[in-house]
This record gives C-alpha cells, structure tokens and sequence, in this order.
C-alpha cells in the first residue's frame, strides 16, 4: 500500500501537472489527424494487412506502409521494415549507406549514445565499424549541455559529408533537442556545406511534437519501430525516412545493391505494424504524461530532473538523478515489480553489449525491450541517473512511479 505521504504527493504533482497535461493531449489530437488523414487519403484497408512470404515481390503492404511513413513525416521516401533488430541497426544502415571510404561525418551532440560508438569505432573499436571502412570521425562537445554553434562553424567544411544529430540525450543529463533545435542545426550546416547531410537519430521523438525533423530541414531521419512509432504493437523493426536517393542508398545497405527496397517478407506482421501507427500518437501522449508526472514526483522529493515537469520536451525520456548506486537499483526494481510481465524478477547491473559500464535495466514489457512500454534503466556510474521512459497508459505509469518514489524514501 501507499504510505499518505506519497497519496498526498501524487494528488499535489497531479493537480500541478493538469496544464502540461492539457498541452500534451492537444499535439496527440494534432498528430492523430495527421496520421488518420494519412491513412484516409492513401486508402489503408485490409488486403494492405496480408501475410508474405520469402522474396516478397510486390508486396501491396509494406509498399503501402512505406508511402504512409512518407507522407506522415513529410518525405520523399520511406523504408519500414521488420529486418531492422533494433534502431541502431536502422542508424547503421543509414551511415554505411551514404558514407563511403575517405568520408567524413561529424557528430553535432557531443558523444554519441553508446551503441553508435561502436558503430563508429572511434571510441570503442569493434570489427565492422565505420573506422575500419574508413570513414573519418569528429565530434563537437557539448557547451552547457547545448549545441555549440560557434564551434559548429569551424568543424563543418566543404568536406564534411554527413553531420550527425542526435535528438534525445542518451545516457547523458544534456538537453534533448526539439524541432526548433534541429531547424537551426540544419539550417546552419547547410549555409556552411548544403551538400552535406543532415542526419537525425529520431529515436523517442516520434510525435512528441507537432512536426517531424524532415519538416525542420534534416534530409534523412531513422529509428525504432518498439519506441514512440510503434505504438506498442510494433513486435520488432525500424524506419528510415528522408529524401529518395539517400533512403535508397540505405536500402542497398540493408539487402544489397540492386534490390534495395524490392525485397523484405512482411509475415504476419502488417496489421500490428499499421495499427501501431495509428495509436502511436495517444500512446505517445501517455508516455510524456508518465515523464512530466515522474518529473514533479522526484522534483518534490529533492532529486534533480531533466527535463523539469513544465519544459518543453524533444522526446519520451525522463531523467533522474538518483544519487546512489542503491536507489538506481531500488527504482529499477520497483517499475519491475509493478510490471505486467516479469513482475517477479529483480534487476541486476550486468556487462550489456555496447556499454562501457554496467547497465541495470527494468523492463517488463510485452515486447522485448520496447521503450515506448513502461520501463527505466541506466549505467551504474556517478550521478548514478535512471532514464524512465515509455508507459502504455498512464495509470499504469502512475502507479509504478508512485512506488519507486515509495522504495527510495
């Protein structure tokens, strides 16, 4: 049971948040007319849910799955599929389909979240990393936890071929970006060298907002089908959306030159795949309900959060710093219990591929890993923050918040 302490902080942070709230529920309602509009106008219906199989020659499906993607976002082009096994892998994809030996990319948010730099391989040499092929790397720190665009102007030259932008923060209390961000980064990337690309990791931005980051200026964008786009029924997958010929180019990456984006069997898939798309707006707005509530909860309690429970925000994550090695794992293990799956398990930091440090991790979800369901991890170093993010519905969220708050006073 809730102790009345915490009954009473959670009537306060709710009554406190009813405004946020409100701002929330507005860009979902936005956001579901534009995806429901989509759908109408491109005459979505069930023969686009059948099942494929092996080469999946004309697929009606997923070719009609990729035009929505398309359309939504305001593209040229999409590529949708189930190939992807995580959004690094459609990030990768994206890199090694449009950078080429002698290249050079440059990352504009500092350090890369950890599983890019093993793509990258400048940090954290792996075999097959974009280093291996060639591909020279800088990157641009960070200047208070914001975008450097002084020092922007002297990294970015008529060489520069892609500039890597990284919308959330990763394991990392720096700002996320927002639309507005990302339309300043492009456009002055593009003064300086507008052949270069402008690359966005949308990971957890999907429909936070009321516009896309093609809209703002970027050419190419990829992410994850089990975070915000998926609705939570996405089983797997990712997407890439930009302009024609980079997406092109990325699809030689995930099949092979010459088939590009002929190929991809959709098995049973296509119907989750749509619906998910059509929920993700509202199940969006739970998620960043969950983040503000969690935000005035930790607030009240004296922990530092980012972002404060009335800013303005870029993507689902809510970050906590918790202090101790302790009340990371007492929190960890507090959304675990309140899960639906896998409620008895108790979370441990263990070595996860990718990651300098440990990493502990709850995630009860019906969907392995799927960030847009309730869950919460972070490394185990100081200031020893936990990431939250995702929650299907908001009371669900609320009531896991409300004990994790509970475990750590």
């Amino acid at each position: 049971m809730l102790t009345e302490k915490i009954l009473k902080l959670k009537t306060e942070v709710l009554k406190k948040s009813a405004e946020n709230f409100s701002r929330v529920e507005k860009i979902s309602e936005h956001n579901t007319m534009k995806v429901l509009d989509a759908m109408r106008e491109l005459k979505i219906s069930d023969a686009h849910f059948k099942t494929s199989t092996g080469y999946a020659y004309g697929d009606i499906g997923r070719e009609k799955l990729d035009e929505l993607f398309a359309k939504i976002f305001k593209a040229e082009s999409a590529l949708v599929r189930t190939q992807f096994v995580s959004g690094t892998h459609a990030l990768a994809t994206v890199l090694f389909g449009i950078l080429r030996p002698g290249d050079e990319m440059i990352s504009i948010t500092g350090e890369p979240y950890d599983t890019m730099q093993t793509v990258i391989g400048y940090k954290n040499p792996s075999a097959g990393s974009l280093k291996e092929f060639g591909i020279l790397y800088r990157e641009i720190d960070l200047k208070n936890g914001k975008v450097d665009f002084d020092a922007l102007k002297n990294f970015v030259t008529s060489k520069t071929k892609l500039v890597l932008i990284q919308r959330s923060r990763g394991y990392s209390m720096r700002d996320t970006l927002t639309c507005k961000d990302i339309e300043k980064i492009c456009s002055e990337v593009h003064k300086i060298n507008p052949a270069c690309v402008t690359f966005v990791d949308n990971c957890y931005g999907e429909f936070v907002e009321t516009v896309e980051p093609v809209e703002v200026g970027a050419d190419i964008i990829a992410g994850s089908l089990i975070k915000n786009i998926g609705g939570g029924l996405a089983p797997t997958g990712g997407y890439i959306v930009g302009k024609k010929n980079l997406v092109e180019l990325s699809s030689y990456r995930l099949t092979a030159p010459g088939m590009g984006n002929e190929l991809g069997a959709s098995l049973s898939v296509p119907r989750l795949l749509y619906q998910g798309l059509f929920l993700a707006p509202h199940v969006t707005a739970q998620a960043l309900k969950s983040a503000i509530f969690a935000a005035g909860i930790f607030s009240n309690l004296g922990f530092k959060t980012s972002p404060l429970p009335e800013e303005i925000r870029g993507d689902i994550i809510q970050a906590v710093e918790l202090k101790t090695a302790e009340n990371l794992t007492e929190f960890c293990r507090a959304i675990q219990k309140y899960s639906p799956v896998d409620s008895f398990a108790a979370p441990e930091a263990w070595d996860m591929p990718g990651y300098d440090d440990k990493v502990i991790m709850a995630a009860g979800t019906f969907v392995q890993g799927a960030s847009i369901e309730l869950s919460a991890d972070g490394p185990m170093r100081a200031p020893f923050a936990v990431y939250m993010q995702g929650g299907l519905t908001f009371e669900h969220a609320l009531i896991a918040i409300c004990y994790a708050a509970q475990e750590i006073i």
